[in-house]
């Protein structure tokens, strides 16, 4: 997943709001509950937002775990460092920590605290400056990367001149139909987008739905298909019954 997209108070909460679809969505598994529903856990009665909370209570732990439990590319943080920060959240004193770890004296352990902290504010440094760049125009403006991407790489680097050439390169400007399935990765992805934006948020497909919506834009609505769930941008339930769009 692409958890860059979200911010620092979504990230912290754990889900998101969707106004279009007046949903409340899990940033962890894309469980989401709907505004004017009532849902019922353990026989008790509760609203949209009190139901994706006791979500993540009941299937994440809490959102400490899960961040905590991304791997390094994402945090960029160290499994020593990830085992400090887990005791740190459960309360335990330096001295604990430093027996845990075979660390030898908690005076260790305050240094290593002490490091995180820098990291934090080298962080909110590196944060200011991208955003000086970006007001001065001096960075090139990237297509978005959707926040279900299964796996973010140089195939999702595309600016969005070159997303626009893409487009009118394999798409038929008078019916909107592909001409033909690119083979490159990032042309591709550029070409998945286009055709989700059928799909509305919120909303749930079957298979069949699924195949017509695909078929207004490409003849081969399995290969799409399959691409879609491949690359993220649709999930669906195990038995394949039913597809949606996060």
């Amino acid at each position: 997943m692409n958890y860059s997209q979200y911010s620092i108070a979504e990230l912290i909460e754990g889900f998101v709001f969707n106004s279009d679809s007046n949903s409340y969505n899990c940033i962890f598994c894309g469980d989401s509950t709907k505004i004017g529903y009532i849902y019922q856990i353990d026989n008790q009665l509760m609203d949209a937002k009190r139901y994706i909370e006791e979500h993540l209570e009941q299937e994440h732990k809490t959102v400490f775990h899960e961040l905590i439990g991304l791997n390094k590319r994402l945090t960029g943080l160290t499994d020593s460092q990830k085992n400090i920060l887990q005791l740190l959240f459960e309360g335990k004193s330096d001295q604990e920590i430093a027996s845990d770890q075979g660390l030898g004296s908690s005076s260790t352990v305050r240094q290593h605290r002490f490091k995180l902290r820098e990291k934090v504010k080298q962080a909110k440094l590196f944060l200011a400056i991208m955003e000086l760049v970006d007001k001065r125009g001096e960075d090139k403006q990237f297509a978005s990367i959707h926040k279900e991407a299964t796996m973010v790489d140089e195939r999702w680097v595309i600016t969005v001149e070159e997303e626009k050439k893409v487009l009118e390169s394999f798409v038929d400007d008078l019916t909107g139909r592909i001409k033909q399935f690119p083979r490159k990765e990032k042309r591709k992805i550029v070409i998945l987008k286009y055709i989700l934006n059928s799909f509305s948020e919120g909303e749930s497909y079957t298979e069949k739905e699924v195949n017509e919506k695909i078929k207004e834009f490409y003849d081969d609505f399995a290969t799409v298909r399959r691409y879609l769930i491949e690359y993220g941008f649709l999930f669906r339930n195990k038995d394949g019954s039913t597809y949606w769009k996060n």
